[in-house]
């Protein structure tokens, strides 16, 4: 555990990094571009359980590409600029990377391999419909180490951080005992699930802050119109934002999370790219872990979840048979094309 800074030199640096990263986080001004393409850049600082193991590490997440037609590839590029620009240690995309199709994953490897940081990922449920082997080798040729169930370590800044990845839950692909099999709770925690909802199970085991993305916001959020969508509609308990708590809470039963999780908005769409309203906008989302809460302004303090709904063992089974099905017919057209 890391506590106080072991010397006078190292204290002094920490306090002078989390100052710089407030400062920062208070003073930036929007780019040209991002006005142009109404790309918000939102800044939180980390749970509190950071503080006795980081000094300081600047973490960008990104979520819901979706590389293909709807979304031009300006719009990625200055999405991925926008992120270059902070200097982040290290970029964290939870999936969603393309829209029911491949022809777009030459373009999906030249936009990742712009990061100017490592990447790690998680797949979404479009690229288990697109099909998720070649949706990886995409990310992957561009220098993206992508997780399905299993966790890394990676050293940032002499700084050790794991990283937990689940695979993508709306299609019945996350395991999670897999993902945290091994994991040290002597070692700061990162997790990443494109469906927020996983984060519940990973706070259990000692992650206490989760990634996800797949619900865009609600992309309308006019009238508080993406809660009644997403939330009411779609059963999802995590809408757009941060939820949880970054401090630790024991409730009289032991049933307070300790953990938070952050739904980002998603910088493209699969059907319209309609964005109205400030939640719905796209965004690139910076994270200063070794910062807590209160030192710099943020877009939002956590919020109250909704209500949720699990989802039933009949539209499980539903979504796991539209990934094997879409499979098949990938493998008709190839083998059609061979004749």
């Amino acid at each position: 555990m890391r506590g106080v800074p072991p010397t006078v030199d190292d204290a002094a640096a920490f306090a002078a990094r989390r100052a710089a990263a407030a400062k920062r986080a208070e003073s930036r001004e929007p780019s040209p571009a991002s006005l142009l393409h109404r790309i918000e850049l939102r800044h939180f600082a980390g749970p509190v359980a950071y503080l006795e193991q980081i000094a300081h590490l600047r973490i960008a997440h990104l979520t819901d590409q979706h590389v293909g037609r709807v979304t031009p590839m300006e719009v990625q590029r200055t999405a991925v600029e926008m992120t270059n620009a902070e200097k982040p240690d290290l970029v964290l995309l939870t999936g969603d990377f393309v829209c029911h199709s491949q022809l777009y994953l030459d373009d999906l490897t030249e936009l990742v391999r712009g990061f100017q940081a490592p990447v790690i990922a998680v797949l979404g449920n479009h690229d288990h419909w697109s099909g998720a082997n070649e949706v990886q080798h995409a990310l992957e040729r561009g220098g993206v180490e992508v997780l399905r169930n299993q966790h890394t370590t990676i050293t940032l800044r002499h700084e050790r951080l794991q990283v937990v990845g689940l695979d993508d839950a709306y299609t019945g692909h996350a395991r999670r005992d897999e993902a945290v099999k091994g994991l040290r709770r002597d070692l700061p925690s990162i997790g990443l699930s494109h469906i927020a909802e996983e984060a519940d199970g990973l706070w259990r085991h000692g992650v206490p802050l989760v990634l996800s993305g797949h619900t865009h916001g609600g992309q309308v959020t006019l009238a508080r119109l993406h809660e009644l969508a997403v939330g009411m509609i779609a059963g999802h308990k995590y809408v757009h934002g941060l939820y949880g708590s970054r401090r630790r809470r024991n409730g009289a039963h032991g049933e307070e999370p300790n953990g938070a999780v952050y739904v980002g908005a998603g910088i493209g769409a699969a059907v319209v790219p309609l964005r109205l309203g400030d939640r719905g906008r796209r965004e690139v989302t910076i994270f200063e872990l070794g910062c807590e809460p209160g030192d710099f302004v943020e877009h939002h303090s956590e919020q109250e979840p909704m209500r949720g709904r699990k989802p039933t063992k009949k539209q499980i089974a539903k979504r796991a048979a539209a990934v094997i099905r879409k499979r098949m017919l990938r493998e008709r057209r190839r083998q059609r094309q061979l004749a």
